[in-house]
């Protein structure tokens, strides 16, 4: 575990490596310091010397000034390592995370992203500011007490055995019981994170249904079953508090009475029983330092558990080293196709689908809900990867294209608009980021939202509100349909885009193609038989299987799918 994050600290293995010196220095004049103050009342105060009391303390002065500015740069050191650490390793979470397939995808929610992306995160940023410093200071702390405490008086250091062992053991208990504990809690995060998320995602429908009472239920049980888990973690994680602070105070409370023995019976100065009591106390700080340190280190285990399940993933889509960069032309072709989702062992949501569709054609797509049409055309731009046969583009097998080439060739408006926060025009750029004024415009026109555009008090500059909150569903369509065709694709999907406009605009929209699209080959997905009926052929989907290909007046003849959604939408248009 340790070797898969250590590439990410080292731009800061400078910070990383002067901080611990400088916490070694400190100890060090830590230990020194009791040794001194042993010397002053040995043998200062005892021959009432003025001066080797002055020169000492004046030592003394000098060197906790050096420990503290080693303890302060050590500690800015340690915070740049350890936040350079956390932004390393969130970046390559998220770069991660942007090269995922959708099958990757699935495997995760985006709550569950989110926390490992923040919380997660955090956890081990500050295990690493801390083992920067803890890690360092407690284990030669402890060591260099224990060999001062040998030399002043090994009888009374025997007490060490009976203690260390008591601590090992209880911390041992400790840390073996909590980090099940630990990992627990960190799916309950992300089981709250999932209900905010789905609250906040859906509030207008929250009110609209005056469901406001139900999702408060719904949060405070998700709240209440993360503070379970926390108060389960926490109140074994705070037994170690009052165990280390017992056994601390048994073990002065033994030096004490037998050092003070052993000083009246004149085995042992008094100096020397101040020094062994101090160095007692940072034994046993250190001990204490190292089981919160292990602690910390036992729920950072558990967040990097979960961080490295995102960096292991295996990306099951990956381009072709020195693919092909540029498709022929948008023409496509479906060789005996199945695909089935991942985790679904069961029945393939494709079978054996063949066709070919000519570069420049329009094609419609249309079947009842689940019938496969959406998983059809995502095969091609390869957000999933056919399970079985071919599917070509420009006469060659997407799996020889370069990724990026390969998606760029291809434009897919989504079912699910999605807008970015920002201006109208810095989410159209999305298409091509160097395309003119005259060019967004004409894009614009194409997809009759120029009008609505232009009627805003800042036009192409109007910011968008959180995932273009202050547009209509049918104006957000239209921006994404413009967005698509900025990119000027050899191939532009429609995924039921354009269920939220009017027929009146659809039909508009519909012209654009037809006049304005010329060699490029459009694939549009509908529900509405009117939005595919002009189109060259259609391509009618029933659960998974391609039930028939052909023309408008074709389907109605050969196709009784077709011809039953037709005669049931135009029942519907007569009656209303």
């Amino acid at each position: 575990m340790l070797k898969k994050f250590i590439p990410y600290i080292k731009p800061y293995r400078l910070a990383a490596i002067i901080g611990p010196l400088l916490v070694f220095a400190e100890v060090v004049i830590d230990i020194l310091m009791p040794l001194m103050m042993a010397s002053i009342v040995d043998i200062g105060i005892k021959t009432s010397n003025m001066e080797y009391i002055y020169r000492h303390g004046t030592i003394m002065i000098v060197l906790a000034l050096i420990a503290l500015g080693c303890g302060a740069f050590s500690n800015r050191l340690a915070a740049i390592a350890s936040q350079g650490f956390g932004y390393q390793v969130r970046q390559g979470l998220f770069d991660k995370i942007q090269d995922f397939s959708f099958a990757n995808l699935d495997r995760f929610s985006v709550p569950s992203l989110i926390t490992r992306l923040t919380n997660d995160v955090n956890n081990l940023q500050q295990s690493v500011m801390m083992g920067l410093r803890m890690l360092v200071r407690a284990p030669f702390m402890m060591i260099l007490a224990l060999i001062m405490v040998l030399s002043i008086n090994r009888r009374l250091s025997m007490i060490f055995l009976v203690a260390i062992p008591l601590l090992a053991f209880s911390l041992y208990f400790i840390l073996t019981s909590a980090h099940p504990r630990f990992r627990v809690l960190q799916s309950k995060i992300d089981r709250m994170n999932t209900s905010v998320q789905e609250t906040l995602i859906g509030i207008r429908v929250i009110k609209s249904f005056v469901r406001a009472d139900h999702e408060k239920g719904r949060f405070k049980e998700s709240n209440d079953s993360l503070m379970k888990s926390a108060v389960h973690a926490v109140s074994l994680v705070v037994l170690n508090g009052p165990i280390m602070q017992l056994i601390m105070y048994a073990c002065i409370v033994s030096i004490l009475w037998f050092g003070g023995n052993m000083v009246i019976g004149g085995r042992l100065l008094t100096g020397q029983l101040i020094s062994f009591i101090t160095y007692v106390t940072q034994i046993l700080m250190s001990l204490n330092m190292l089981s919160m340190l292990f602690l910390m280190f036992t729920r950072a285990k558990a967040s990097a558990d979960r961080i490295l399940e995102v960096f292991d993933t295996d990306i099951d889509i990956v381009g072709k080293k020195n693919g092909i960069t540029e498709a022929a032309d948008g023409s496509i072709e479906y060789r005996n196709v199945s695909f089935r989702y991942p985790g679904n062992s069961m029945v393939d949501d494709l079978n054996q689908i063949n066709f070919r569709i000519g570069s420049g054609e329009i094609i419609g797509i249309i079947g009842s809900t689940g019938s496969g049409k959406s998983t059809l055309v995502q095969l091609l731009p390869r957000l999933y990867d056919a399970t079985e046969g071919e599917v070509l583009l420009g006469g060659r097998d997407v799996k020889d294209y370069d990724l990026e080439a390969l998606r760029n060739a291809v434009s897919m408006v989504l079912q699910k608009n999605t807008l970015f926060t920002g201006t109208i025009r810095e989410n159209l750029l999305w298409g091509d980021e160097n395309a003119t004024e005259e060019e967004i415009r004409e894009a614009c026109e194409a997809v009759q939202a120029w009008e609505f555009i232009s009627q805003l008090p800042e036009g192409l500059d109007t910011v968008l509100g959180q995932g273009g909150v202050n547009l209509s569903g049918g104006q957000k369509q239209r921006l994404c349909i413009a967005r698509a065709l900025l990119k000027r694709p050899k191939v532009l999907i429609l995924d039921d885009s354009t269920s939220a406009v009017d027929m009146a605009t659809d039909a508009k929209i519909r012209h654009a193609f037809k006049t304005g699209l010329k060699g490029t080959t459009t694939i549009i997905i509908a529900q509405r038989i009117s939005s595919i009926e002009h189109a060259d052929r259609i391509i009618v989907m029933d659960n998974g299987f391609m039930d028939g290909i052909g023309t408008h007046e074709q389907m109605l003849e050969s196709n009784s799918i077709y011809r039953e959604i037709y005669t049931t939408q135009l029942e519907g248009s007569l009656t209303a």
